[in-house]
């Protein structure tokens, strides 16, 4: 019988040569991950801040600082409308050299950003320009950008597969419209499962950003199927006998 392997890469993720960014906003969780140095960066959202319970984001982006500067982190901006975005951002990154600031890519009524992005990128401040979804929104984000900046231009490639379309295919097109930009790299967002790492890699994406979820899975890369069927098979009957279950 023809057996299928897994290429190196895929069973020795030191070898990827995507750059993983750990998203969340748990302070004991990016502390731990701090200590990783497989974890290049580190993202986080409003939304993940309230999951996690952040009452102060001032005190909040501090604390994050010391645990993992140098390396990047986000951070972004709350405002809705766009003069209060781009006084935000300057706030934001006043807090550090290797702070990048979240932009979206419009506010809540569809209205562009770019403006914003322009004038940001040519003061120096490194954005993240983020909620991205279509070609259409890379080529605005990127135009904006000087090329003298360093930036991040975030697809959200999870919320693209959960519509049932594949979204390598507006990633390696997006890289494309990055070369115009030397400083700026891509990011695979919101990953769903482990593989994503892997697929974005495949593509030739900069960096993704992974959830804790997902990178505590990262101890499963490469092991023995048989292994994971039988581990399987026990938590099968294990959760039976805990939970009483029986058949007369």
């Amino acid at each position: 019988m023809e057996t299928h392997t897994l290429p190196v890469a895929m069973t020795d993720i030191s070898k990827l040569n995507i750059k993983i960014f750990a998203d969340g906003a748990d302070l004991e969780q990016i502390s731990a991950l701090g200590a990783d140095p497989l974890i290049k960066g580190f993202t986080t959202n409003p939304t993940l801040m309230r999951k996690a319970g952040v009452g102060d984001y001032r005190s909040f982006a501090n604390e994050a600082l010391k645990i993992v500067s140098p390396r990047p982190i986000c951070f972004e901006v709350l405002s809705d409308n766009l003069d209060g975005m781009e006084t935000q951002a300057r706030l934001i990154a006043s807090w550090g050299d290797n702070v990048y600031v979240k932009i979206p890519i419009t506010n809540t009524q569809g209205l562009s950003t770019q403006p914003i992005i322009r004038r940001l990128s040519a003061d120096g401040v490194k954005l993240n320009v983020t909620a991205l979804m279509t070609l259409e929104q890379v080529e605005a984000a990127v135009s904006g950008l000087s090329s003298g900046t360093p930036a991040y231009i975030s697809v959200f490639a999870g919320r693209i597969a959960d519509t049932g379309r594949d979204p390598s295919p507006v990633i390696a097109e997006a890289l494309k419209v990055l070369e115009q930009r030397p400083n700026g790299e891509l990011i695979w967002s919101s990953p769903r499962e482990l593989l994503n790492i892997f697929t974005a890699d495949h593509v030739g994406c900069h960096i993704i950003t992974v959830t804790h979820d997902i990178l505590a899975k990262l101890s499963r890369i490469g092991m023995d199927l048989g292994e994971l069927s039988l581990e399987t098979i026990r938590m099968f009957e294990r959760d039976a006998r805990q939970a009483g279950y029986e058949l007369e």
